[in-house]
């Protein structure tokens, strides 16, 4: 698979640096708090969109989980891959867009964290058809009844960050919660284009909806400080815990052009 997104470019020249971040120094506990909330049974199957290096996957597989880590980006699967190797566990490992996958059997649990891969679009992406695609994607994943939980970025925080300027000067855009900037992956490194993509409460509910799935709960998500509590305008992100209920609708349909 060929770079097709500038996420996929960002996150290759990241992937070494990626476990620098002070984010992901809280996987055991983060662990602990997923199984909790997905109910998930010893032994049983979960996938993780937008895996990244693989910190929640391998220590998901040490607890006796079988999983399947997917991830747009190879040189963050390769990491991944040799810290499951040194860790002796096994995850399926597979590179893919996390708007076009299928997979051939249904898990008992699904996660999709730390922005990994819902609400970063590709500089062409629709920003209700792209979330829509991947919802849909592991909705259909998922066994009837079982659970999702994702983080994604909290609207309100980002609105009350920007200003009319930034609108102005196509840094944000209102009328689709899009924020446009540029980042270097690391240090030295020329910076990459991208788009992010904040979500509010009561789009979400819809959201998840349409791809079968019914909303728990939304907490407080904010990497590094996950927890049981009330949702409050500042919070950097949301996290969702959500169930299968049924299956997605024709996402094709939902976005034709025109409508």
């Amino acid at each position: 698979m060929t770079e097709k997104n500038t996420w996929e470019a960002f996150f290759n020249a990241h992937a070494p640096v990626y476990e620098d971040n002070a984010f992901t120094k809280n996987t055991v506990r983060e662990v602990d708090f997923l199984l909790e909330e997905l109910s998930l049974q010893p032994g049983g199957s979960i996938l993780d969109v937008g895996c990244g290096t693989g910190r929640h996957s391998i220590e998901l597989a040490k607890r006796g989980y079988a999983v399947t880590g997917l991830d747009l980006s190879s040189e963050m699967l390769a990491r991944a891959a040799d810290a499951a190797k040194a860790a002796r566990v096994n995850v399926d490992w597979i590179h893919a867009d996390a708007t076009r996958f299928a997979l051939p059997g249904r898990h008992d649990g699904a996660v999709c964290l730390c922005e990994g891969a819902f609400g970063l679009l590709g500089q062409g992406d629709d920003p209700i058809g792209q979330p829509l695609s991947i919802l849909g994607n592991i909705s259909r994943s998922l066994k009837p009844q079982a659970k999702a939980l994702l983080t994604v970025l909290n609207a309100t925080a980002v609105l009350r960050k920007h200003t009319n300027m930034d609108i102005a000067e196509r840094r944000f855009d209102p009328l689709t919660m899009v924020v446009s900037s540029e980042h270097p992956p690391r240090e030295g490194l020329p910076a990459v284009a991208v788009r992010e993509r904040a979500f509010t409460p009561t789009e979400l509910n819809l959201l998840f909806r349409l791809a079968g799935m019914s909303v728990l709960n939304m907490w407080g998500g904010t990497a590094g400080n996950w927890g049981r509590r009330t949702l409050d305008l500042d919070e950097i992100e949301i996290m969702i815990v959500a169930q299968k209920i049924a299956e997605p609708y024709d996402i094709r349909e939902l976005v034709r052009p025109g409508c």
